[in-house]
């Protein structure tokens, strides 16, 4: 429903953008970084560009006031959800620190081509192209580590690739990490309970009571729980309206790429969860010993990856350094509910790595 929503917004938008000449509506670039006085910045780097990975030609945005700063790469969540088009309004003060690249993963946004082979979509084939995407980006900045960050989905990306792959990271930074699950599945369902029971509707307590008792192991079942965690506060930070708004304000995304991001985020998991989703994910049983330094950021109103497992993993794991901050005015996504926080975190951990001499 939101999604179809969005779509409507979207296309409203656009038949306003037609109506007034905008330019840029059928192409895509990134602006270049400037100075306080408009000017040039030296080594600076903004480049919207495709790149091969796993057979497939796909997007990638890096932009940074100083190209011999680390690499932040950001593993978006879906799958599908491809975070590109938000960028140019999250990611100013981040830039000024790293190279931060977006990558619009394969079948997500402009990545999501015409025909596009949903067979391809496989948790092997995901890690394998975020390695080659790793590779790339240390060989093209002459680097021999990055920072990696996972949201939602990323997560699942990001602690497989830092548990196989340490030697590649300065950190990984977990944003709303997948714990388990089926316990999640349990914790949302008992809190929509208790929430639909003081202030929700006849409509919604029969909408649950069809799901009938977690887990769920059926891709219907795990969009009509999230389209409630959603309703009732507890997953995206901002309305559909709101991001819509934002994203369509992305110089690198044209009409075509939305239609595309608007596809890709409608497909979502539904290619891979027999092979994924539909089985039990336990991270603490599967990964408790990191040989990089981690940080987990949470939403205190998460009901989607939910505060309670994140902050058991967090005890559980094993690191040469963890750390654990709480966003007390964020679901799901607290780089949208509390920005400023968020890339002042982001930033700390680029300096305290520094000032132990970690980088």
């Amino acid at each position: 429903m939101k999604l179809r929503l969005l779509y409507l917004l979207i296309l409203l938008i656009a038949l306003l953008l037609l109506l007034v000449g905008t330019a840029g509506l059928f192409s895509a670039s990134t602006s270049p970084i400037r100075g306080p006085g408009g000017e040039d910045i030296p080594n600076s780097i903004a480049e919207l560009d495709q790149v091969e990975l796993g057979g497939l030609q796909q997007w990638i945005l890096m932009r940074g006031v100083d190209q011999s700063n680390p690499v932040l790469l950001w593993l978006h969540g879906g799958p599908g959800a491809a975070q590109m088009p938000l960028a140019h309004h999250l990611d100013s003060q981040l830039e000024k620190e790293f190279v931060v690249v977006h990558w619009d993963q394969r079948g997500a946004g402009k990545s999501n081509h015409s025909r596009f082979d949903e067979g391809t979509m496989t948790f092997d084939q995901f890690f394998s192209d975020t390695h080659e995407l790793i590779e790339y980006l240390k060989n093209h900045f002459d680097q021999d580590k990055i920072y990696l960050l996972g949201h939602s989905w990323g997560t699942m990306l990001g602690i497989e690739y830092a548990r196989k792959h340490p030697e590649n990271l300065y950190a990984y930074i977990s944003v709303s990490q997948v714990v388990d699950n089926h316990r999640a599945y349990g914790i949302s369902h008992n809190w929509l309970k208790s929430e639909i029971e003081t202030k929700g509707s006849r409509s919604d307590k029969n909408r649950l009571q069809e799901l009938g008792e977690p887990p769920y192991t059926d891709h219907s079942s795990h969009v009509k729980l999230a389209g409630l965690v959603g309703d009732y506060g507890g997953n995206f930070d901002i309305s559909m309206s709101r991001m819509a708004r934002i994203a369509f304000r992305s110089p690198e995304y044209n009409l075509r790429d939305y239609y595309r991001w608007l596809n890709g985020a409608n497909r979502g998991s539904g290619p891979m969860w027999d092979e994924v989703f539909a089985h039990h994910i336990d991270y603490m049983t599967k990964a408790p010993v990191l040989e990089v330094p981690v940080w987990f950021l949470i939403g205190d109103k998460d009901k989607n990856t939910p505060r309670q497992l994140i902050e058991e993993y967090y005890d559980l794991i094993k690191a040469p350094r963890k750390e654990l901050v709480i966003f007390d005015s964020s679901a799901h996504t607290p780089f949208l509910a509390e920005p400023e926080k968020f890339n002042r975190e982001i930033i700390n951990i680029k300096t305290s790595l520094n000032a132990s001499g970690t980088e």
